[in-house]
C-alpha cells in the first residue's frame, strides 16, 4: 500500500468494457510522479489517499472482474506527510 494525493478526476468516456463505470481520480506520489487509480470510494482532488496495487487492486474495487492494478483503498482523515519529503501541493 502508498500513499498517494489526488489530483483530480480523469475523464473517460471510451474505455474497454472490463473498466466498468468506475470512477477514475489522478494521484500524484510525494515524488511527483502521476498515477491513475479506480476509485471506489469517493475521494475528491486534495484528499489523501492510500491504494491496494497488483492484484488486490481488483478485491478492493468491490468486483474482481474489474480490469485494475491500483485502487483507492480509502480516504486519510489525519496525517501529516514529512516536511523534508516532496511537494505539498
Amino acid at each position: 500500500m502508498d500513499i498517494l494525493r489526488v489530483e483530480g478526476s480523469l475523464i473517460c468516456t471510451s474505455r474497454v468494457d472490463g473498466l466498468k463505470q468506475m470512477a477514475l481520480r489522478v494521484l500524484r506520489d510525494q515524488g511527483g510522479g502521476r498515477h491513475v487509480a479506480v476509485d471506489p470510494v469517493g475521494a475528491r482532488a486534495g484528499n489523501w489517499v492510500f491504494t491496494v496495487s497488483g492484484s488486490a487492486a481488483r478485491y478492493a474495487a468491490g468486483d474482481f472482474e474489474v480490469l485494475t492494478d491500483l485502487t483507492i483503498g480509502g480516504i486519510i482523515d489525519r496525517w501529516e506527510p514529512p516536511a523534508d519529503e516532496g511537494p505539498q501541493a
